[in-house]
């Protein structure tokens, strides 16, 4: 797994490369973390994320509840057709996880 970085103090970028799953998911939480409080919006890029598992929605629950606490804004975007499919089948399952947030139109701001 690769992760990319990219802002300017105020926004951060992240860009995972490579598989979000059980393995994984432990070192970008840690990083998640270890954001500096000027952060106030994060953008999570998905658009070099192969594959994503149940490992990869609880890492986007978490960032979600992180940002919140943080009064950080939270864009998702790069969701592929698999992953927006994963998340759909997640919101027509659990809808209480609010999944729909981040899909396209979701109350996050998100884009595909």
């Amino acid at each position: 797994m690769l992760l990319t970085l990219t802002g300017d103090g105020v926004t951060a970028v992240i860009t995972p490369q490579g598989e979000i799953d059980f393995v994984t998911s432990p070192s970008l939480h840690a990083f998640l973390q270890q954001l500096p409080p000027s952060v106030t919006g994060v953008t999570w890029d998905l658009r070099q994320t192969r594959f994503m598992d149940v490992a990869g929605l609880h890492l986007l629950v978490h960032l979600r509840q992180a940002c919140q606490d943080a009064g950080r804004t939270l864009t998702v975007t790069g969701a592929d057709e698999p992953l927006r499919r994963l998340l759909q089948l997640a919101h027509d399952l659990f809808p209480a996880g609010h999944w729909d947030d981040f899909l396209p139109g979701g109350l996050l701001t998100a884009t595909g």
